[in-house]
């Protein structure tokens, strides 16, 4: 069955780093687009950055500059390198993969996504 299991979650000072994992196993990893969501208490899920199976990326506007979304098609894995680090990226981070789609603000658009992971928690404070 498919499983996406995140890892490198934590806590950290604003203006730190962070390094999210995203183990992917069970399905044709290669073909898929892979994506980084996160939600936070009383909001809705939001699309933080994608990454299609050529290398292709999209990212949100409130990340652009600051983090940095990588796959290794080799090893099924997903990364999301996470510098300056602001409290409002405070979130459960969840890994995603999906179809792609030409439309690139689709690409960030949670209904694009099949298969979830369960999430990893990122705490950012001053």
């Amino acid at each position: 069955q498919v499983q996406l299991v995140e890892s490198g979650g934590g806590s950290m000072q604003t203006g730190g780093s962070l390094t999210l994992s995203c183990a992917a196993s069970g399905y044709t990893y290669n073909s898929y687009t892979m994506a980084w969501f996160r939600q936070a208490p009383g909001k809705e899920r939001e699309g933080v950055a994608s990454i299609g199976d050529a290398g292709t990326t999209a990212y949100a506007d409130s990340v652009k500059g600051r983090f940095t979304i990588s796959r290794d098609n080799a090893k099924h894995t997903l990364t999301l390198q996470m510098n300056g680090l602001k409290s409002e990226d405070t979130a459960m981070y969840y890994c995603a993969a999906g179809r792609w789609s030409p439309i690139p603000s689709q690409r960030l658009a949670p209904y694009q996504y099949s298969y979830w992971g369960q999430g990893t928690q990122v705490t950012v404070s001053s």
